[in-house]
């Protein structure tokens, strides 16, 4: 016989499906707009004085040199196959040699010219110095900025470690904005160039589960936004790409379910394809997306239940 406890779970799950149902009908207006805007995918005003047609705008954003931060993961190597190619340089970073060396050869078996670099990002001094000299040798059209890390609260929810939490906020966070402050300047000069944050659908609502790295990815979101409006009439484009979950060793390691998994070939494709159109945000896949967004605008005692029924708190 099932418990009180089991017998209301079924209940209560229909309770609150029942008032996200009316609550969304109430204000199918403003989902509507809202979503709307999160998949606008908008042009620099200099593309659009500039173009002489839609296939020329799209042209500014079809680099031949990419930089691609963490590289050997998922998403980073999946990026760098999926731009490897006759008459592109691909810059490749991350921190495993031996991986990083494999990824490099199929990249120059695709017909591309790589060139890497091996350093831990935390150095920002070392980042910044490799940066400048890569700079100065290759105009970058593209900067993806994918390096990232992962931690959690653990299995019996004791909390991160604050060692863990350092070094993904130096990552995450402050690697992140270092390489664009370091690229800034050539791409500001020549006035063209692309950049693009990687930052996570987690970056929507945070999760009980990984509350570091939520804020980790919020910060990009809000950083990459930002530099948008700033960088725009400038010439250069900036994309926050906002993934759900995606085939690779971060994601296995992440506690919680992970609906909707996505190879990584799958992922870099529609990145490679929202950038092209110089997407302000290239998130995926739609469900979770929705879903995540849904979370952010829904009254906070709602989404927190919401939340623990889906096994993403406690």
């Amino acid at each position: 016989m099932l418990s009180s406890a089991e017998q209301t779970k079924p209940l209560t799950k229909f309770v609150l499906m029942a008032r996200l149902t009316d609550w969304v009908g109430q204000n199918w207006s403003v989902v509507r707009v809202t979503f709307y805007l999160s998949r606008s995918e908008m042009i620099p005003p200099s593309a659009v004085r500039n173009r002489t047609s839609g296939e020329q705008a799209l042209s500014r954003f079809l680099p031949s040199s990419v930089l691609i931060t963490g590289a050997t993961g998922g998403i980073g190597s999946a990026l760098a196959e999926a731009y490897a190619a006759p008459g592109i340089e691909l810059v490749l970073h991350g921190r495993n040699e031996a991986q990083l060396a494999e990824l490099a050869a199929r990249c120059r078996a695709r017909g591309a010219g790589v060139r890497t670099g091996i350093l831990d990002l935390r150095d920002r001094v070392g980042l910044k110095k490799w940066l400048a000299e890569v700079s100065a040798h290759l105009p970058l059209d593209l900067a993806i900025v994918n390096a990232g890390v992962n931690t959690n609260i653990g299995p019996d929810g004791a909390g991160e470690r604050w060692e863990a939490v350092e070094e993904l906020l130096e990552v995450n966070v402050l690697a992140a904005i270092a390489t664009i402050d370091a690229l800034l300047p050539a791409m500001r000069a020549r006035r063209s160039g692309q950049i693009a944050l990687v930052s996570s659908l987690a970056a929507w609502y945070g999760l009980p589960l990984t509350p570091s790295y939520s804020a980790s990815k919020a910060a990009l979101k809000a950083y990459g936004e930002a530099i948008r409006g700033w960088l725009a009439p400038e010439g250069i484009g900036v994309s926050v790409v906002m993934p759900g979950f995606v085939e690779s060793r971060m994601c296995r390691a992440f506690p919680g379910p992970k609906p909707f998994l996505w190879p990584a070939a799958r992922a870099a494709l529609a990145i490679k394809r929202g950038l092209q159109k110089n997407a302000a945000r290239i998130s995926f896949p739609f469900p979770l997306n929705f879903g995540s967004w849904l979370l952010a605008v829904l009254p906070p005692g709602i989404s927190q239940r919401l939340v623990r029924l889906m096994d993403y708190g406690r």
